[in-house]
């Protein structure tokens, strides 16, 4: 999953969303340097990426994609899954997506010294832009996977696949929607383990 469902997914505890929101940061054991709750959201955004990655209903819509984006189709399923997160927000939250953002837009302020040195880099362009709200629309979706090739060296040409989303919308939208149940249970059950 990409940012949205990441923060949306760690519940009420502002320390358990900030690990989540860094933890692809942070490397191998030193996760182990952060308070503990903090310590919880980073585990808990590695066992949902786990979870995610062995997923049928994800490899399949990672299927579509692998052809024209190889190893980088995942990645891209992980927008898509994040803009059918936010055009459904309704369907998941009774808090309005753009209160949920701007709440947590403060977070990362407020705890800034906390974040990594790359986070803290792009954050201003994450806020500036708006990204997790633009996740909503199509033009949002183009603008991250545009962001996204050039992060990778127009490698596969990532910026194309704003047309595979809108080809196959349907496709992606039913699988999101029938994944997304079975990871927000997930997700409430390894909280709650950790």
């Amino acid at each position: 999953m990409n940012f949205l469902a990441h923060i949306y997914l760690s519940g009420n505890n502002e320390d358990v969303i900030l690990g989540n929101f860094i933890a692809d940061s942070i490397k191998g054991k030193k996760y182990l340097a952060y308070p503990p709750e903090v310590q919880k959201g980073i585990l808990l955004h590695r066992a949902i990426d786990s979870y995610t990655d062995s997923h049928p209903l994800v490899k399949k819509s990672s299927a579509k994609l692998h052809k024209n984006y190889s190893h980088y189709s995942g990645v891209i399923v992980d927008i898509y899954y994040d803009h059918f997160l936010a055009s459904r927000w309704e369907e998941y939250s009774e808090i309005p997506l753009e209160n949920f953002v701007a709440t947590f837009y403060k977070l990362l302020k407020r705890k800034f010294d906390l974040l990594p040195a790359p986070i803290q880099r792009f954050l201003p362009y994450m806020i500036s832009e708006n990204w997790l709200l633009s996740y909503a629309s199509i033009e949002g979706i183009a603008r991250i996977l545009y962001q996204m090739n050039i992060r990778t060296k127009n490698i596969v040409q990532m910026d194309r696949a704003v047309n595979d989303l809108q080809e196959h919308y349907d496709d992606f939208s039913e699988e999101f929607q029938e994944f997304f149940p079975q990871l927000q249970e997930y997700s409430c059950k390894k909280i709650s383990s950790l």
